[in-house]
């Protein structure tokens, strides 16, 4: 036994002796420190792009290096930091040079071809990226300064002929509605005006060596400018004109409305002198003014709408009063200056995030940022903007001064037919979101709501509604798995939670169970609407579903009430003595029924609703020729 204690004991002195002797003739180098941030917004100005990222790490392994991950996805360019080892992949891709002091991105072979990675070795090296200059056929080129920076391909309208209407106001509209990235940086967007004898139409799209009219700020050849008689001009139009031969077909026709062009033109140019200034790539003053003047108009489409603020010139908007606040952010009503004057300003919410919420904007925004979202039963979206002074993130929207639906409801008591507008709208916009259609057949991506309440429901000037607050949606992407459609887990308010939901026992290979989880909370909005409503002869006053429980309920407790005892708000029996309130109370039980495949899908209770009011019509009718029968017989 000594003798092996022995030999032990002199193993472990060799060992510690060559490991001294190895630490002597390889010294440790320095662990590097790298930023190392979530993904971020990033500041992109010549050849470089800067991160907003004030986190900073002493990497955990000596040879790691530092690293960035640098893409584009709507407009939006976006970087990730950390450290990496050098002998592991980034992103699934093996980088050929880690010995370089300066992070100098490189072009990756991946699906994505607007995704760049750069590693590099120098003290929070990955800070700062910078980019060779990549050939014609990429994602961007650089440019002095002087000339802009990065230059992204450009976002255009992008449709064949159509008719357009000037209405004699100096402004042509283009009825295009479908847009296109451009195939290399160096286009612009243009449009073609042409008028015959019938009618004048717009041809949108990009050139490489001719164009009529050009500009270079996104979908901005959708709005032509009219600076003389017989010549059209996109905002920022780089001076090409009609030819001769079209331009003599045309002239004779454009003189009658020579005198009131000319004077639109003036206004015109005076107006865009006072807001020079405050132009920005993404979305302009008068763009703004435009969406919000639509928007009690079916058609609230706007060119520049859903777009991303890059530009460094924020728009002019004064914050007044908090409107509502959530867990997230809290939201502001403003006034958005549309002149040199105070007094001239439109009226807009702004929803404001702080810089640790960075996540919820971004989800909120990337489903804003769908063009395909723009419906009138939808929150009309402007821009967002990243106010790095504030250090805050903001949404720009319509405002609505009725505020939500939550608040209408315990002010007002409504009669059947506002009724029928709060809540068959309602049922648009879920229908809405969740169809793979536009109502033009577009195709689309489905989308989720996952917090539909009162309190995400405005209500417009026209006693209709809009769903807003779509901080927890979800894009229901075919290609999407289970692991991702269960990425956020039990969300939502829980007073107005699925059973499913509550129970965490969702369908995750089907999405329709998401969209049916949806239809059983818009089930209760529409039991709210339909507890405040004169007809039924007995309107107490409001409160939310489960209003006698509690006032904050927890998932727990909503268990108990809803799983096990099948709880659902009560329907009242003075509901029945209206034909239309009674056809909706089934609906409405169809609606939050147990099993989520028995429920009817968003699309059906707006067909149900036309339905109802038919059968309320055809009751009246009968009742008006019940009555004048009786009176005949009396006779």
């Amino acid at each position: 036994m000594e003798r092996f204690r022995s030999v032990g004991l002199g193993s472990v002195l060799l060992v510690y002796l060559m490991s001294g002797a190895s630490a002597l003739l390889h010294p440790s180098s320095p662990q590097s420190v790298c930023k190392s941030c979530d993904p971020q917004p990033a500041n992109c100005k010549s050849n470089q792009c800067i991160v907003n990222c004030d986190v900073s790490k002493v990497c955990p392994n000596p040879d790691d290096v530092c690293a960035a991950v640098w893409w584009r996805e709507n407009g939006l360019v976006t970087v990730r930091t950390n450290c990496h080892n050098p002998t592991q992949p980034l992103n699934g891709v093996r980088m050929d040079d880690y010995n370089s002091s300066d992070c100098v991105l490189e072009v990756i072979n991946m699906n994505n071809p607007n995704v760049r990675q750069c590693t590099c070795t120098g003290h929070e090296c990955n800070e700062r990226m910078l980019v060779n200059k990549p050939d014609d056929n990429s994602e961007l080129v650089i440019m002095p300064v002087s000339e802009g920076g990065f230059r992204l391909r450009q976002l255009c309208r992008f449709c064949d002929i159509e008719s357009t209407d000037c209405n004699a106001t100096g402004v042509c509209k283009s009825p295009c509605n479908l847009t296109s990235i451009c195939e290399k940086p160096s286009e612009v967007c243009v449009s073609v005006w042409r008028r015959n004898k019938v009618s004048a139409t717009i041809e949108t799209g990009m050139e490489d060596d001719f164009y009529i009219c050009s500009c270079n700020q996104e979908e901005c050849n959708d709005q032509l400018y009219f600076t003389n008689v017989s010549a059209p001009s996109c905002p920022g139009c780089i001076g090409k004109t009609f030819p001769p031969v079209l331009l003599v077909s045309v002239v004779p026709l454009l003189i009658a409305a020579v005198l009131l062009l000319s004077t639109f033109y003036c206004y015109h140019l005076f107006r865009q002198q006072n807001l020079k200034a405050s132009r920005t790539k993404g979305i302009d003053i008068e763009t703004c003014a435009i969406i919000m003047s639509d928007d009690d108009r079916s058609d609230s489409s706007s060119a520049n709408a859903n777009s991303l603020n890059h530009n460094t010139e924020l728009l002019p908007i004064q914050l007044d009063v908090i409107v509502g606040k959530g867990r997230f952010a809290e939201v502001h009503r403003a006034k958005l200056k549309q002149g040199a004057t105070d007094e001239s300003f439109q009226m807009v919410a702004v929803k404001m995030f702080p810089y640790e919420e960075y996540a919820s904007w971004k989800t909120e925004w990337e489903i804003f940022s769908d063009a395909e979202l723009r419906h009138e039963n939808v929150l009309q979206f402007l821009t967002a903007e990243d106010r790095k002074a504030e250090r805050r993130y903001w949404l720009i929207t319509a405002y609505h001064e009725r505020g939500n639906l939550q608040e209408f409801l315990t002010q007002h008591v409504i009669g059947w037919d506002e009724l029928c507008q709060l809540g068959a709208s309602l049922a648009r916009g879920v229908a809405h979101l969740h169809s793979d259609r536009t109502t033009c057949g577009r195709p689309k991506v489905p989308i989720v709501h996952r917090d539909i309440k009162s309190a995400n429901v405005l209500v417009k000037s026209d006693l209709s509604c809009c769903l807003c607050d779509f901080g927890l949606s979800l894009r229901l992407d075919n290609s999407m798995s289970p692991e991702e459609l269960a990425n956020s887990g039990q969300v939502g308010t829980a007073r107005y939670m699925a059973p499913e939901v509550l129970e965490s026992r969702m369908d995750l290979e089907n999405i329709e169970s998401f969209k049916q989880a949806d239809v059983y909370s818009m089930s209760l909005v529409l039991w709210e609407i339909t507890s405040r409503c004169s007809a039924n002869g007995d309107v107490r006053e409001y409160e939310p579903p489960f209003g006698k429980l509690k006032d904050h309920l927890c998932v727990e407790s909503m268990k108990d009430d809803v799983i096990r005892d099948r709880l659902r708000p009560e329907i009242a029996a003075s509901w029945a003595n209206h034909v239309g309130i009674q056809l909706l109370s089934s609906t409405i039980e169809e609606c939050w029924d147990h099993d989520p495949e028995a429920r009817l899908t968003a699309q059906c209770v707006v067909e149900r609703f036309g339905e109802i009011s038919n059968a309320v019509i055809l009751s009246i009718i009968s009742d008006t020729k019940s009555t004048q029968d009786s009176g005949n017989d009396e006779k």
